[in-house]
Formats: C-alpha cells, sequence, structure tokens
C-alpha cells in the first residue's frame, strides 16, 4: 500500500513512454530474440531519459518564467514555443522522420528561448539605466 499511496499520473505517462520506446524497437527487430529485448529495453529508458529531460526544461522554463511576475500568455513565452511547433511540421513534413523533427524543434526551442531571453536582459538593462 505504501508504494500505491505514492504513485502519481507523471509515473504513468513515463511508463507509457518507456513501453512505447520498447515496443517500437521490438517492431523494428522484426524477431524476438534474447538480444533484441535487451536492445529494446535500453532504447525504451533512453527514450524515458529523452523524454525526461525534455519535459523537464520546458516545465522548468515555464515555471521559472511563471515566477518572475510573467504570464503564460506573454508573447516572449510563447514564442520558442510557436517556433518550435513550426520547426516540428516544417521538419516532419520535408524530412518525414519523427525523431529528427522531434530533435530540430527542441534545439529551436533552446535556441529562440536563449534569443528571447538575452533580448528580456537587453530591454531590463536599458530600462533600469534609464530608471537612474
Amino acid at each position: 500500500m505504501a508504494l500505491h499511496n505514492r504513485l502519481r499520473p507523471w509515473h504513468g505517462v513515463m511508463l507509457v513512454v518507456f513501453v512505447a520506446g520498447t515496443g517500437l524497437a521490438l517492431l523494428r527487430a522484426g524477431t524476438v530474440t534474447g538480444g533484441a529485448i535487451l536492445r529494446a529495453v535500453l532504447s525504451g529508458l533512453f527514450g524515458l531519459v529523452v523524454f525526461q529531460f525534455t519535459v523537464g526544461n520546458v516545465w522548468g522554463y515555464a515555471v521559472e518564467y511563471y515566477n518572475t511576475g510573467g504570464s503564460w500568455t506573454d508573447l516572449p513565452f510563447l514564442t520558442p514555443f510557436v517556433a518550435a511547433g513550426v520547426a516540428v511540421v516544417a521538419t516532419g513534413i520535408y524530412v518525414g522522420n519523427v525523431a529528427v523533427a522531434a530533435w530540430v524543434a527542441f534545439w529551436v526551442f533552446v535556441i529562440v528561448a536563449a534569443v528571447v531571453a538575452l533580448g528580456a536582459w537587453f530591454v531590463a538593462g536599458y530600462r533600469d539605466a534609464g530608471a537612474s
């Protein structure tokens, strides 16, 4: 019963990601052997780590923005998400590979978020300088 009290919906999401990654790897393997199962489980675990890293960073970005007084409907907050969405669709159509599209979208998000943060820091610096 103690374990049941500590399980959260997030754990279910992580289980689904792991099972999906493992299942897809097994489907790609074609034949089920001991080595194929081991590679599929490792692939599922790797996919889970990448998923947690990505979702954790995006969640951290959102929480930090909100905690500094921003709103989740602000244009500077939404810009990286919109850019990543456009990148994932464009790359998905052009390349046709979901993994490549996700990789491109992640890096577009990171770069655009950095540019927006630097721009906000630059504008805030000028406001602070003008106030003295």
